[in-house]
């Protein structure tokens, strides 16, 4: 294995890079760790719990956001904190084993959200929390591996690939619980038409809970590879050390930030339009289950409709990323986002753009009505977007941030992207509370990602 020199290229040595079997399992991780946000966050578990669990679906938006917003809160406050010690400690994997192992055992805990049970309401809003977390934080010491891996003029089309990888895996797995897991509790039976593997019950959604434990399995046995096969940066100094130099110099770069006005910027509009980006993930398959009554079958669909068009996106992404830079591709992606977060928000079951239309019909075919389409296209719009979007923001970032601190950095990068995460959750849940209204709360999207846009044209790549 290729021994990594993270200060060769200041020190003036060639830089050297680890064979391609340690660049394939490094994006391998993306695929494990997709099925959490494809999974729990978007297409099955947060559906069911606003649907099943929770009260009733506006009420179930709600405490959703509030769930989410603690959890961005405490990932706010620690990224930079906990990137600045991997890098003056040197490695990335402990941290990654680490809070892994939080995504594992917290996503297991899920399992217990039967519907209608609301004395279980507080637990799996603390384990989804909590699996927010891990998986936010193992993928911040994943990313600050990146330049060590590949040259610089194929980080972006590495960044593209590992996102596309994240979304097929994220594809897979949500085929998986819609065909031979979560069936439909009226019939019994699943996309396929069979009765769930195992003995799952649909009466008792047992399905759509096992979306948990399936995260946690799949995320231990795709995440191997990375374990065995990609170098680690080598150790530097013990912890306690590290704590105090990471530390120190956190608040060197934070003080230097006015000066960098380009990355700060940057890391600027990347909070404010990643604030967007993930509110608009994380409730758009409540807001489908509440405006079109679609049951997890249907929003798992809508789901691997849209994954397929982020896989592509992000592939396409990653070549345009290395020819036009990351800069251009965002600026293009947040275009996409705003105007097809408008077009929803103009698409109600028996309306699209103030046009009348026949809504959903009971019985009827799947997406059979116009309103359904009308919200496929501009669903997959949003994929497609959301994917070049994400993997060119942290190219970006590796094109601007110091190479020495690449995980103090991405600590940094994480923070503006969990700083004001809360808000988003936030104000769609007060905003859905306040008005007993699902569209209301999706209307504060549009602010974010015009804000965002307009900060990114300042950035000079």
């Amino acid at each position: 294995m290729t021994t990594i020199a993270p200060d060769a290229r200041m020190a003036g040595v060639a830089r050297t890079y680890p064979r391609r079997a340690a660049v394939v399992s490094w994006i391998f991780f993306d695929w494990a760790a997709q099925p959490y946000f494809t999974l729990i966050t978007t297409f099955v578990f947060a559906p069911y719990f606003a649907t099943a669990i929770a009260p009733n679906p506006a009420a179930g938006q709600s405490l959703w956001g509030f769930a989410m917003a603690a959890a961005g809160l405490a990932i706010a406050l620690l990224s930079p904190v906990l990137g600045a010690i991997a890098d003056a400690s040197g490695r990335r994997k402990p941290w990654i084993a680490g809070f892994g192992t939080v995504l594992v055992l917290a996503s297991c805990t899920l399992w217990i959200g039967k519907p209608g049970d609301h004395a279980v309401i507080p637990l799996v809003l603390t384990a989804v929390a909590l699996a927010s977390v891990g998986a936010e934080f193992a993928t911040l010491f994943n990313n600050a591996m990146m330049p060590t891996l590949v040259p610089p003029e194929r980080i972006g089309r590495l960044s593209g690939t590992g996102w596309a990888t994240g979304y097929i895996g994220g594809i897979v797995s949500l085929i998986i619980v819609l065909c031979l897991l979560a069936a439909n509790p009226e019939t019994g039976r699943t996309l396929l038409g069979v009765t769930p593997l195992f003995g799952l019950d649909p009466l008792t959604r047992q399905g759509d809970r096992a979306a948990g434990p399936l995260t946690a399995l799949w995320f231990i046995i795709f995440v191997t590879p990375m374990f065995l096969f990609t170098p680690d940066y080598p150790a530097k100094r013990p912890l306690g050390e590290a704590l105090r130099e990471g530390l120190s110099e956190l608040k060197q770069s934070i003080k230097s930030l006015p000066k960098q006005k380009s990355l700060a910027a940057f890391l600027l509009a990347n909070m404010i339009y990643t604030d967007g980006l993930v509110s608009l993930f994380a409730f758009g398959g409540i807001y489908a289950a509440g405006t079109f009554g679609w049951h997890t079958i249907q929003i798992g669909t809508f789901g691997i409709m849209l994954a397929i068009a982020g896989a592509l996106g992000a592939w396409l992404g990653g070549k345009l990323d290395d020819r036009l830079g990351p800069k251009r591709v965002i600026a293009g992606s947040l275009l996409v986002l705003l105007l097809s977060v408008a077009a929803i928000l103009l698409v109600d079951k028996d309306s699209v753009l103030f046009v009348k239309t026949a809504p959903p019909q009971a019985g009827a075919a799947l997406f059979s009505s116009t309103a359904e389409r009308a919200y496929l296209v501009l669903g997959c719009l949003i994929g497609a977007a959301g994917g070049p979007l994400q993997a060119a923001s942290r190219t970006l970032l590796i094109h601007l941030a110091p190479k020495d601190r690449i995980a103090q950095y991405f600590g940094l990068f994480a923070l503006t992207g969990k700083v004001t995460s809360f808000i988003g959750p936030l104000l769609i849940g007060l905003v859905t509370a306040l008005t007993a209204s699902q569209k209301a709360g999706m209307a504060v999207l549009v602010v974010f990602f015009v804000a965002g846009l307009g900060l990114l044209l300042r950035v000079r790549d």
